[in-house]
Parts: structure tokens; C-alpha cells; sequence
């Protein structure tokens, strides 16, 4: 299986507590926002990989949605993010070789398409097909040339 990207996804008991402690305290910049409410979430730059802290602490359970898989201690849980290039193409091949899909791909409504799969361990593991109409996909190098505009629409060397 080809892995594009990959993150750490951490799912907390105190969002708001965790945000502050990975955006604050240790002053890592944010990569992205995304959602509100208590199923938002920040991902952040952690030096060549990512960090996602999301939720509140509820892992997602072997159907579309929540289910209550926190540690036995009441701790939040962690999972693993996989960006494959395909999804359909992954699975095909975990599948050959036998490692078994706890929940086929989905649609998920922030428009990215998961699978997920479980490690010996019982650790969660998110395949990730980001589609080619994602805001993920948008070529960072296309907002150099925002920056030059002004609000009025004219360039900075506009005369």
C-alpha cells in the first residue's frame, strides 16, 4: 500500500484544554481548522509530521459515528492517519493480505473518503483518500499570488 501523508490524530478528554496545550504551550503553527462545536478540530505542523487533535474523546467505533472506546482510565484515544492514493485500491490489497477492514470507505461529511482498519494492538488506523476536488489538494504555491493583491483588486505595483 502506497501511504501518501500521514498524521497522528488524537482524540482528547478536554478539547479546548488540548488545543491550548498543543497551539499555546508548545507553539506549534496550525496546518488547518476544520468543524465546530465538540467535533472540531486543529491540525498542527509537529516538524515533518502532523498533528490532529479532534473530538471529545470518543473514538469512532466500528460503524459510521461515536462509540465510547476510550481508555479504560477515561483517557482520550489516538489514532493513525493514512493518505493512500486510492481507497478502493487499498483495500483490495489489505485485503489480500488479510488484514481485516473495520468499516469500509465512507463519504465522510467533510469531504474526505475513510476506511478504517485496526493494528494487533486494537489501534485505530484512518485510510484517507483525499478527493481531487478537495481544499487539501489546493496547490499552496496558487496563494503567493493572493498576496499580491490588494483588497481594491490591484496589485501592490500598480500605479
Amino acid at each position: 500500500m502506497e501511504v501518501l501523508t500521514s498524521r497522528t490524530i488524537i482524540h482528547p478528554r478536554d478539547l479546548d484544554r488540548s488545543l491550548a496545550f498543543y497551539g499555546e504551550g508548545l507553539d506549534l503553527p496550525v496546518a488547518r481548522e476544520f468543524g465546530r462545536g465538540a467535533g472540531r478540530g486543529v491540525v498542527f505542523f509537529a516538524g515533518g509530521g502532523l498533528i490532529e487533535v479532534a473530538g471529545t474523546g470518543l473514538r469512532p467505533g466500528p460503524t459510521h459515528g461515536p462509540a465510547d472506546g476510550r481508555a479504560a482510565d477515561g483517557g482520550g484515544s489516538l489514532a493513525l492517519w493514512l493518505q493512500v492514493r486510492s481507497i478502493d485500491a487499498a483495500i483490495a490489497e489489505l485485503d489480500g493480505r488479510g488484514v481485516r477492514v473495520v468499516r469500509p470507505p465512507v463519504l465522510e461529511p467533510w469531504g474526505l473518503i475513510e476506511a478504517w482498519i485496526d493494528d494487533p494492538d486494537g489501534l485505530r488506523i484512518h485510510l484517507v483518500e483525499v478527493p481531487a476536488d478537495h481544499p487539501l489538494r489546493r496547490d499552496l504555491r496558487d496563494l503567493r499570488d493572493l498576496r499580491d493583491i490588494e483588497p481594491s483588486g490591484r496589485g501592490h505595483n500598480s500605479g
